[in-house]
């Protein structure tokens, strides 16, 4: 049995398509290939760890002696999205797909809204989230109309000038959204965009907030915080899962804060999971086609790795994936269908083991509920944690 395990998501980091992407519209789609191919790209830990291992990586870069052990995972559930991608991590397989609104939100549904909020709303179709600011910023400004918008994910979007709608209201119009948008139209998250700024300059703030759709059924989170096990929530975790089976909550404004907090916490006592979401990834280089950008907050996380790992103790185990892709070289700026890494190291495993490609991101679950002592009671899934025992 394990004492910690560090669950670390790099938000969007897809490994190659899968079989069913052009259905998605993700044909072709490899974030990290593309990542890749940037500039100078150099990511010597993850690739000792077996990044370049595993099928569908870049070729040319796999370690001769990998120190960690690697899988591809495929995702069962029907989605590409943030919150499909963690459920599935954490056990639960979501066979129909949250709904989207490439046209914008039906009449009800804002009609509802404006009237809950007691104002009027803008845009209301998909958008940039840079962009919609850019073109809606000053009439919300000289209106006092919310910015409502959406993306090719299942997402209700309120963006807000701070000077207008302070944070806290902006989260409470926020939270009537989600209790209007159930039913046909649940979707996975609304989200709160502040921002600041003025025209043509408005820039989002780290204030952003995620409010989830609440999983259908327990989730390991809720399985290890009933058998006594803490749960360590880093980044939009407890966003992500409503904040069911988080025992202590860490939020951050990006990567770098993510990252520290982690490292924190492999000097703190404590027995459960501490599970991570490092959303720079994804929100800054995936949404916005930035490879450099990407490839160098790849290169952060990969220098961050050695402290990381010296941090764990012997009866630690650390899982390294992602949710979704998005790869930034395609002409979408959307998330991508694709397989996801795993890496998995730790002093009392194994190295080098081929885990090979596994039919659901729910095998992480598994392995975690079985490394932690905790009974798997019904997650779908299937735990590796034999093929890395020594």
């Amino acid at each position: 049995m394990a004492k910690r395990v560090f669950l670390i998501v790099l938000d969007s980091l897809g490994i190659g398509a899968l079989p069913d992407a052009a259905d998605f519209g993700d044909a072709g789609s490899n974030t990290l290939r593309a990542v890749a191919s940037a500039k100078g790209f150099s990511t010597p830990n993850l690739r000792q760890l077996g990044l370049f291992n595993i099928e569908g990586a870049p070729e040319g870069l796999s370690a001769p002696q990998p120190s960690g052990n690697f899988a591809r995972m495929a995702e069962r559930s029907r989605g590409k999205d943030t919150t499909t991608g963690h459920w599935e991590i954490a056990g639960v397989i979501s066979p129909k797909a949250m709904p989207t609104f490439p046209q914008g939100f039906p009449q009800e549904v804002i009609c509802a809204f404006e009237q809950r909020t007691g104002r009027g709303v803008l845009c209301n179709r998909p958008y940039s989230g840079t962009q919609v600011i850019a073109d809606y910023g000053q009439e919300h400004l000289a209106t006092g109309k919310l910015i409502v918008y959406t993306s090719a994910d299942s997402v209700f979007q309120i963006a807000a000038h701070e000077s207008l709608v302070p944070p806290e209201e902006l989260y409470r119009y926020c939270r009537m959204a989600r209790d209007i948008l159930q039913g046909p139209y649940a979707v996975g998250r609304v989200i709160a965009r502040p921002f600041t700024g003025q025209a043509p300059h408005f820039t989002r703030t780290p204030r952003r907030h995620d409010f989830s759709l609440l999983p259908p059924r327990d989730t390991l989170l809720d399985l290890l915080y009933a058998a006594g096990r803490e749960v360590i929530a880093v980044g939009k975790i407890k966003d992500i899962f409503g904040g069911r089976g988080v025992t202590r909550a860490l939020p951050t404004a990006g990567n770098a804060e993510g990252i520290a907090r982690t490292l924190e916490l492999t000097r703190a006592p404590f027995y459960g999971l501490c599970f991570v979401n490092l959303v720079d990834f994804d929100m800054l280089y995936g949404h916005r086609n930035d490879v450099q950008g990407y490839a160098r907050a790849l290169e952060a996380f990969d220098q961050a790795l050695p402290a990381i790992m010296k941090g764990m103790g012997q009866e630690d185990i650390l899982m390294i994936t992602a949710d979704h892709g998005c790869d930034p070289s395609t002409p979408s700026t959307d998330h991508s269908r694709e397989y996801t890494p795993l890496l998995t190291w730790g002093p009392a495993l194994k190295e080098g083991v081929d885990l090979g490609t596994r039919v659901s991101f729910a095998d992480i679950a598994q392995t975690v509920l079985r490394a932690l002592g905790v009974k798997e009671d019904g997650l779908a899934g299937t735990s590796f944690l034999d093929e890395l025992k020594r």
